[in-house]
């Protein structure tokens, strides 16, 4: 395909570009540390985007009132849905916060099954000796 008019039109050329690939490297394994800067890092961002958000909303309800102009108040709507969802994403992390750490932990127990293959009397004399020893 011949791009030329294109080009002359946009003033721009179609070289071929030389692009590799990058290659992706395996994710780092998330520490305690990482996990708590993480968790306070966005907590504090939440909290300042809900505490900007209540004084624009302050200001454009103010706005709102004064004017009686629709936008305005689409406009404080609007503000008013961002704040809302920003509170449910910081409760959200609470919890998302939780199931990285319990992923991060691992099991607190390992169950392994063990099957007695025997007769009743054989079990009772193992449980036995197991007392004995204990």
């Amino acid at each position: 395909m011949d791009f030329k008019q294109i080009d002359e039109s946009l003033n721009t050329s179609s070289e071929t570009i030389d692009v590799t690939p990058i290659k992706k490297s395996k994710p780092e394994h998330l520490t305690q540390n990482d996990i708590d800067k993480d968790y306070s890092y966005t907590r504090a961002n939440l909290y300042s985007l809900i505490e900007k958000g209540q004084e624009v909303l302050n200001g454009v309800m103010e706005l709102a009132e004064e004017t009686q102009s629709p936008r305005a108040y689409e406009v404080a709507g609007q503000l008013l849905k961002n704040v809302a969802d920003n509170t449910d994403k910081l409760m959200k992390l609470q919890k998302d916060i939780k199931e990285v750490k319990e992923e991060v932990k691992g099991p607190s127990s390992v169950t392994n099954n063990a099957m007695f293959v025997g007769s009743t009397a054989e079990l009772q004399k193992m449980l036995k000796e197991m007392n004995k020893k204990k």
